[in-house]
């Protein structure tokens, strides 16, 4: 009797480990023929920006290909980040500065459309934000914190990501001539 517990414990030991072995092979086999634009990894310069259609606080409807031919900066944002608040003067001023030729997005990451006039209004910003309150836009953008900009060309390809705070030191105008 002991002697039969035992065999089916063997058999059952083996037949686990087989399933583990293949369960990995698959996962390696998944991961290696599966393009890079769908596996969970970073974005990368170069990449096509997935396109995105969304709500500005405006009440506009944006939609990224609609820039098409034209060099866009993308910021992901929230208020209650103290580098993205650092940073937007900077941002705002630069989006300013090449508003004829880029065209700039900020994206405001899970907020309420009323946090945000509230935050715009207390630091007398007046550019339109589109609202990412679920989260959509910055999944399919990777954003794991916040602030985020990105320079997508006039061919819809990333040209320069970073994530992080801008600085002064930060060449963000020459990216942003890089893409025009």
């Amino acid at each position: 009797m002991q002697k039969k517990s035992f065999k089916s414990r063997r058999t059952l030991t083996i037949l686990i480990g087989v399933v583990a072995l293949l369960a990995g092979a698959w996962a390696i086999f998944t991961n290696v023929s599966t393009p890079e634009s769908q596996r969970g990894n970073a974005i990368e310069a170069g990449a096509v920006a997935p396109e995105f259609t969304a709500v500005n606080s405006a009440g506009e409807q944006v939609k990224l290909s609609d820039y098409r031919g034209k060099a866009v900066m993308i910021n992901f944002w929230a208020s209650w980040c103290t580098p993205c608040v650092r940073e937007m003067p900077l941002v705002h001023q630069i989006a300013q500065d090449y508003q004829n030729d880029v065209e700039t997005l900020f994206v405001n990451v899970g907020e309420s459309k009323g946090t945000i006039r509230e935050f715009m209004d207390k630091q007398a910003f007046d550019f339109p934000v589109i609202i990412d309150v679920t989260g959509n836009i910055s999944g399919m953008y990777r954003i794991t914190g916040l602030p985020a900009t990105m320079v997508i060309d006039r061919d819809g390809e990333f040209r320069h990501i970073l994530l992080g705070e801008l600085t002064e030191d930060t060449p963000l105008q020459q990216w942003l001539e890089e893409s025009i």
